[in-house]
């Protein structure tokens, strides 16, 4: 699907059910436009180190979708990118601060790529594309369908890291003796991990389809 199939289809069908099959799977961030790869491979070395990103990542769109969506119609269009960056910073700031205080272990783990979700490109992309042509509540869909989506994606090669990686899910060791393979859990284990992923995933698409 190309991208400008993909933005007719967002400008065409708001209903729920379409709005979670793009974001969650047909017009996936990761599986679908691999967008915001530094998380997705900085992250990903552990199953829960990715649902932690991913439900960081998910509260700044649902959050930042909404209020966007809510003043769009007041933001000058030669404006509107340094106001989206602004309303997302708003977001990242509340959820980094939030993290720090209630999860304070988690946040040390996940660090800097907190902060950095301000220029997550898939926020910003789905700000332009839905959030700033549609109402409170399609656009608030949106953002929990595209954050699920992505929050999927970064669990699903954190599980398939450390199952390789460690013989673990979830840090509970499924092997007694297992011999670790390392590289798995290393930056380039990332990228052979992930291209796995992504073949097996498009293979599986291809025949469904």
């Amino acid at each position: 699907m190309s991208h400008a199939h993909g933005v007719a289809a967002t400008a065409a069908d708001t209903s729920p059910r379409a709005i979670f099959a793009r974001g969650i799977w047909r017009e996936n961030t990761i599986f679908a436009h691999l967008l915001g790869m530094c998380p997705l491979l900085g992250v990903t070395t552990t199953t829960k180190n990715g649902l932690w990103m991913g439900a960081a990542t998910t509260l700044v769109l649902v959050g930042s979708n909404a209020v966007i969506s809510l003043v769009r119609r007041l933001i000058p269009r030669e404006v509107r990118i340094p106001a989206y960056i602004t309303i997302i910073a708003a977001f990242v700031t509340v959820v980094d601060l939030a993290m720090d205080a209630w999860a304070h272990e988690m946040h040390k783990i996940l660090g800097l790529f907190i902060p950095l979700i301000v220029v997550n490109c898939a926020i910003m992309g789905r700000a332009e594309a839905f959030a700033s042509k549609h109402g409170v509540v399609p656009s608030l869909l949106d953002g929990l369908a595209v954050g699920l989506g992505f929050t999927l994606a970064l669990a699903l090669l954190g599980f398939v890291r450390e199952l390789l990686g460690e013989g673990a899910v979830f840090g509970h060791a499924l092997w007694a003796e297992y011999p670790k393979a390392l590289g798995f859990i290393l930056p380039p284990g990332a990228f052979l991990a992930l291209a796995f992923l992504l073949a097996a995933i498009r293979r599986f698409a291809n025949k469904e389809a």
